[in-house]
């Protein structure tokens, strides 16, 4: 009974073999044909593994948390978070919607279309996310700040059906004439994106820097300076923002007051990190 159990082991792994070889000598559709009735089941987990984190993240950050007040929700999240670290949050999703976009473009010059895909509703779940983690968080944006929200989550979306249509057809002509359409969403996604987050800074810039010049308190302008001096260390462009904004002006009145003389070192560091661009040293050379 083994060797004939043995025997007829060995004729369906030979089989196995010989259907494989037949498989290749098949027109390339029909081995695609193939592979995608094997692997979608595999193609689906994998792509499943890379979306899901940004959609629950979207989901459940539109949902109050417990049935009590929105005051009291909104007196939670703001004990737990602070503006620096709200901000911080804020740059890391929008590197990463930004390393996203440039491996898109780089995978689309490769009509890797079922990439270009998964990777773009990935784009449309980390824009949204971003965009609901910083509404959470201010309750002042601007009427221009909202309109490009809109602009970006509808073109993300027309930008995912796109991609989605462009892996449902293996006709080269349609894809060639699709591929315009895409790269032309893609540009103005990069533009609506770009936008927006010069925005966002600008205002955030411009709270933190009211608050420096309003606020009568040690405690809260301590904050708020060393909220802006980590600003600062995000790079060139946040320091061009915030001495474009008065930055500069708005330190030295802090230096020029005893009442603050304690934080003198915390407001001289953080002048010192705008004046490292052209922009805060012409600010500095005017005050």
């Amino acid at each position: 009974d083994c060797s004939l159990w043995r025997s007829a082991h060995k004729n369906r792994i030979n089989m196995a073999f010989k259907g494989e070889d037949h498989l290749d000598s098949l027109p390339l559709p029909v081995q695609r044909m193939h592979l995608i009735q094997v692997d979608s089941v595999q193609r689906w987990m994998e792509d499943l593994k890379l979306m899901t984190d940004c959609e629950c993240m979207c989901i459940l950050q539109s949902k109050p948390i417990s049935i009590e007040k929105e005051e009291q929700n909104e007196l939670i999240l703001s004990s737990q978070y602070s503006t620096c670290d709200n901000l911080q949050l804020l740059l890391k999703r929008a590197w990463i919607i930004s390393t996203e976009l440039t491996r898109i473009a780089q995978k689309l010059e490769k009509n890797r279309w079922q990439r270009v895909h998964s990777m773009t509703v990935r784009v449309n779940c980390h824009v949204r996310s971003m965009i609901n983690e910083y509404n959470t968080f201010t309750k002042n944006s601007s009427e221009e700040m909202h309109q490009f929200e809109k602009l970006l989550i509808d073109k993300c979306s027309e930008f995912t059906a796109f991609t989605e249509r462009c892996i449902q057809t293996e006709d080269e002509q349609i894809l060639k004439s699709m591929k315009s359409c895409i790269n032309e969403a893609l540009t103005t996604i990069a533009q609506y994106f770009g936008q927006l987050i010069e925005l966002v800074l600008t205002h955030e810039a411009q709270n933190l820097l009211r608050q420096i010049e309003l606020s009568d308190s040690v405690y809260a302008t301590e904050s708020a300076i060393n909220s802006l001096f980590s600003l600062t260390q995000e790079g060139a462009h946040l320091c061009r923002i915030i001495a474009k904004e008065g930055g500069v002006v708005v330190l030295f009145k802090i230096c020029r007051q005893d009442c603050f003389r304690c934080l003198y070192p915390q407001t001289l560091r953080t002048l010192a990190s705008i004046c490292c661009v052209e922009e805060g040293m012409h600010q500095l050379e005017k005050v």
